[in-house]
């Protein structure tokens, strides 16, 4: 197993590389979003949150990722003995008509074809994707960790779980500011569940290829319907429905353990062991939660209901030598809050690993 960093689009330079590497991570999971583009944040170094109006506005729809950007990141990285090992998620503004299967969608199919493509010519194994209308909305920032840290998570309904998705909005981000008044149009599991292996039948050829793994983020906040939409994994189960939707190889999964353990049905220990044996987690957000749907809070990684060292102990067991990240943790009081609590988890994670190693 490997230790790594998730790193958002504006930490992607030499200062984050420094502290990663001086963290213990050998590997970097990477966002080419920019979920903090002109949106309601209370920091740019804490996860997006946003409001009803989402996180902020959607990326330039002409301009895809090149290989000469990802190599020149991938480089840089290497400069500090870090490995890429990812990029997490697509900018909705390249992919917004898959997911509402609208006019663009063979645009947009073309645009995540010469995305992934990119990726492979770059030399980067894992492209981290989440197949969602409302994308991660609805979750709340309170002083809820220990010693009154601040963290993210759920206390019951509130607006941003439950207003419809406005038109010109998908994925908790504005794609067209000028859209016309209304909503998005409401459908149902089935059809998302269509979607989904449509996108995943066009794309994963291509995925192969170009020697990517796609893997795909479970829901977050896991409700069966969040802003009047459905959601496509809210339950372990249906993590092997996606697998099953099509048998590539590519065909992976972006483990979250925090999102698995909110859900209201399963076991954490047992999803783990089943989705490893298949060889099919391409890499893990490693992190810690208490509660389950929709009372639940984002806890620090040695706090929660998860026993972190038996995940560790099955990983092993399962031969899982993949990268596990931190993903995101409670804000510790300091001058630099990210970077604390960033560092108490690595801090953390190596020393599990340690005494998993030595067993």
């Amino acid at each position: 197993m490997k230790l790594g960093f998730g790193l958002y689009k504006h930490m992607l330079n030499e200062e984050h590389y420094k502290f990663a590497k001086q963290c213990g991570a050998t590997h970097i999971i990477i966002h080419m979003v920019d979920y903090f583009n002109k949106g309601n944040q209370t920091s740019l170094n804490n996860q997006p949150v946003g409001d009803t109006g989402g996180w902020g506005l959607a990326g330039n729809p002409d301009k895809l990722w090149t290989v000469e950007e990802l190599t020149k990141i991938k480089e840089d990285l290497a400069k500090h003995d870090l490995v890429l090992e990812g990029i997490e998620n697509f900018d909705p503004a390249h992919w917004y008509d898959i997911l509402l299967d609208g006019p663009k969608r063979a645009l947009h199919i073309g645009n995540v074809k010469t995305i992934i493509r990119n990726v492979g010519k770059a030399g980067i194994p894992v492209f981290g994707y989440n197949f969602s209308l409302a994308g991660v909305s609805g979750r709340i920032i309170e002083d809820s960790a220990r010693g009154s840290a601040t963290s993210v998570g759920l206390n019951g309904s509130n607006d941003m779980l439950e207003q419809p998705i406005p038109k010109g909005m998908i994925w908790n981000m504005i794609y067209d500011q000028d859209a016309e008044k209304g909503f998005q149009p409401k459908i149902t599991h089935k059809e998302l569940w269509r979607r989904l292996r449509e996108f995943l039948n066009e794309i994963l050829p291509v995925a192969e290829e170009a020697g990517v793994i796609m893997a795909a983020h479970p829901d977050d906040p896991p409700l069966k319907f969040v802003r009047k939409q459905p959601r496509l994994v809210y339950q372990p189960s249906m993590y092997q429905e996606l697998i099953n939707s099509n048998p590539s190889l590519s065909n992976q999964l972006e483990f979250c353990l925090g999102t698995l353990a909110e859900m209201t049905e399963g076991d954490i220990y047992e999803a783990t062991d089943q989705y490893t044996k298949q060889n099919r987690v391409a890499y893990i957000h490693f992190r810690n939660v208490k509660g389950k749907v929709p009372h639940y809070k984002e806890t620090f990684i040695d706090e929660g209901d998860i026993d972190m060292r038996k995940i560790l102990g099955i990983l092993k067991k399962n031969k899982f030598e993949g990268v596990l990240i931190p993903d995101h943790t409670p804000q510790m009081t300091s001058d630099a809050p990210w970077h604390t609590g960033m560092a108490y988890a690595m801090g953390y994670m190596k020393a599990l690993l340690s005494q998993i190693k030595d067993e």
